[in-house]
């Protein structure tokens, strides 16, 4: 939308937010600096978060967005040229043209658009306590399970295969010691008992919190074909970036589970991606909706981890926007990172309301012109109270603002146009059907069976074990081994540097060893490689 005298309209550099006295550009190759949209219920932060995804998928950056109420899937239709639209469009000195935006649909029940899985393994012990709400003794177990499945090869990938390994290294109440030959998974609770005392009370406490977490629908986020997240990061034909929307309605339901995942997300983004420094645009903007239910509750540990990766992942090329009510709800170590802000109305009822106002003015540039802290009380919907980082990164001085209207549709869509989007979605077929290939459930029960194979360095040689066997492994992974086969040693080489590929097809055998060797601290198929947040590093 745009009128030939006045340019305003989206460049190649620039996104247009909004128009007051000054207009409120978001500059692209700063929008990776993070950003912070707040504001009451009711006050429009649903359509200010559409207008910037709409911008930066017209600048042909890949967007996501959680959508906690279904407004956003508007996006994916054209706009309408409503009365009330056409009215704001022509006060601001625009002419409003219709719009519609690629858009794909991902749920993590599967229902309103493609699923989203993770395995347990990627997840990692530290994500998985947080959505467990465990307690030190409890996460601390929960890190032996894990340790126990990377040396024993025990891949994890749904939440049987956990219930399954959590089942094997409980003490089993009998007169048999861990050495005990007739116990075919003594091996297996020697190992656990080996990092610490691991109490069967314990075990259960965990048994209990997944059992909660399965009632919440925990058990469609775990399993195969786990998600890939270069799919998020793809342009349609026209070179636009695609917009991803998470469903979200029904997982709101479950706030501890929607913020892991979120954040979930976050992390494998951050481990996956190289350093790209500063880009004229983001590789992915990530609107992160609700963003309190993150910091709730949160332990310290987490909160360090959340705030190290929010502040490294800008080199990735990655934006990060959060969408609250109070920008109390973000923690100032946090808060310190978002330089692009949003300020829509807060209404001060109770004290905790007036210190959200006073926050919200403190956190802006002043400017002479306006009494900040008054203007937030005072706006009407749609206003907005804006900042964005100018020149060499520096905040622009506040400006009130009138948000621009959005090209595409103000609203949600209906299920036969979600259907016949899905129908067209570039990744339809892909993640539709789960798939249960052998993991650790059928492992351990092979081992109860006494039908399987002893574990890495139970069996002291043969062609399964050592360099060769690891080799082996990784060779298979890359030319073809399906993803829910993975052992251990295959897990490993789906997530070191691409170069160990290079050097299996190059023959280097010596040189492939000491670089997977490297990676691992010198023990080949051991354990597995995790980053910041306790996911597998991929890269």
């Amino acid at each position: 939308m745009a009128t030939s005298d006045n340019k305003l309209v989206d460049t190649d550099e620039k996104i247009l937010v909004g128009k007051g006295e000054e207009t409120a550009w978001l500059t692209l190759a700063l929008a990776n600096r993070h950003g912070l949209v707040t504001g009451a219920t009711g006050t429009g932060k649903t359509v200010t978060l559409q207008v910037m995804a709409e911008g930066f998928a017209r600048a042909g950056v890949p967007v996501f967005a959680a959508d906690i109420k279904g407004d956003l899937s508007g996006i994916s239709e054209v706009g309408e040229a409503k009365d009330f639209i056409i009215k704001r469009a022509k006060e601001m000195g625009l002419t409003f043209q219709p719009d519609q935006f690629s858009t794909v649909f991902w749920d993590v029940f599967g229902e309103q658009g493609h699923p989203v899985r993770a395995t347990v393994t990627e997840m990692g012990p530290l994500l998985l306590s947080r959505m467990l709400d465990l307690n030190d003794v409890q996460e601390g177990v929960l890190n032996v399970a894990f340790r126990v499945a990377d040396e024993n090869g025990l891949t994890l990938i749904d939440m049987k295969d956990l219930r399954a390994l959590l089942d094997a290294i409980a003490p089993n109440g009998s007169k048999k010691t861990a050495d005990d030959e007739e116990d075919p998974l003594a091996p297996i609770r020697k190992a656990a008992q080996s990092y610490g005392n691991v109490s069967k009370a314990t075990i259960g406490t965990i048994q209990r919190q997944l059992l909660v977490l399965e009632n919440q629908g925990g058990t469609k986020f775990f399993g195969e074909p786990a998600l890939t997240l270069k799919d998020f990061m793809k342009t349609d034909r026209d070179g636009r970036g695609m917009v991803n929307i998470l469903v979200a309605d029904k997982l709101m339901q479950s706030p501890r589970l929607y913020a892991t995942f979120l954040l979930w997300m976050l992390s494998e983004l951050f481990e996956e991606l190289p350093e790209a420094g500063d880009l004229p645009k983001p590789k992915l903007v990530f609107f992160f909706d609700e963003a309190h239910l993150l910091f709730n509750d949160a332990p310290k540990a987490l909160m360090d981890k959340i705030e190290q990766v929010v502040r490294l992942i800008r080199s990735k090329g990655v934006g990060v926007y959060f969408v609250t009510q109070n920008p109390i709800d973000v923690p100032d170590k946090v808060l310190a990172q978002l330089g692009n802000r949003v300020q829509h109305a807060l209404r001060a009822f109770t004290p905790r309301d007036q210190k959200a106002v006073a926050a919200a003015a403190q956190t802006f540039r002043p400017n002479p012109k306006l009494d900040t802290a008054r203007v937030i009380m005072e706006l009407g919907k749609g206003e907005a109270l804006v900042s964005f980082l100018e020149g060499a990164g520096t905040p622009s001085m506040v400006e009130r603002v009138m948000i621009r209207p959005p090209s595409a549709r103000i609203g949600p869509i209906t299920p036969e146009e979600r259907k016949a989007i899905m129908d067209a979605s570039p990744v339809k077929g892909k993640y539709d059907t789960a798939v249960d290939e052998e993991s650790a459930y059928e492992m351990i029960q092979k081992r109860i069976a006494g039908t399987a194979a002893p574990a890495d360095g139970e069996g002291g040689g043969g062609d399964g074990g050592g360099l060769l066997g690891q080799i082996g492994s990784i060779a298979a992974t890359i030319f073809g081994t399906k993803r829910g086969r993975l052992s251990t040693g295959q897990m490993i080489a789906r997530n070191v540097t691409r170069s160990v590929t290079d050097k299996v097809i190059g023959g280097v055998v010596a040189d492939l060893g000491k670089s997977v060797g490297g990676s691992i601290g010198g023990s080949i198929g051991r354990s597995l490689v995790r980053g910041a947040l306790g996911g597998l590093l991929r890269r």
